[in-house]
């Protein structure tokens, strides 16, 4: 019988099979603060509805948590951290992000 934690762990394992995924919890892993879709929009430069789908999906697996909202000209800007704390999740986004680094030849 599959628990919480198994449906969490398994849930984040195929959503960090995306590699912009995996580029947002890199991004915010360790970070002191809250950060928003439009900034990891901006600083990925990639579409906001591209990022905040994906910050969705996140949020859903457990990988992100929100932690503030704020209105912003008529909207509402959500403010998400980083909570993955699994060793092997870690372990992956660091592993890819050092791959990133290498050149290919």
């Amino acid at each position: 019988m599959a628990t919480a934690s198994d449906t969490n762990r398994d849930d984040l394992f195929v959503a960090m099979a995306h590699p912009l995924r995996r580029r947002i919890l890199r991004t915010m892993h360790g970070g002191e603060g809250a950060v928003s879709p439009r900034e990891l929009a901006d600083h990925l430069k990639q579409p906001l509805s591209r990022l905040s789908y994906h910050v969705k999906v996140l949020e859903r697996c457990g990988a992100l948590e929100l932690v503030d909202t704020q209105p912003v000209r008529g909207s509402t800007q959500h403010f998400y951290r980083s909570v993955v704390n699994a060793d092997w999740a870690l372990l992956a986004l660091e592993a890819d992000g050092e791959s990133r680094g290498r050149s290919r030849r």
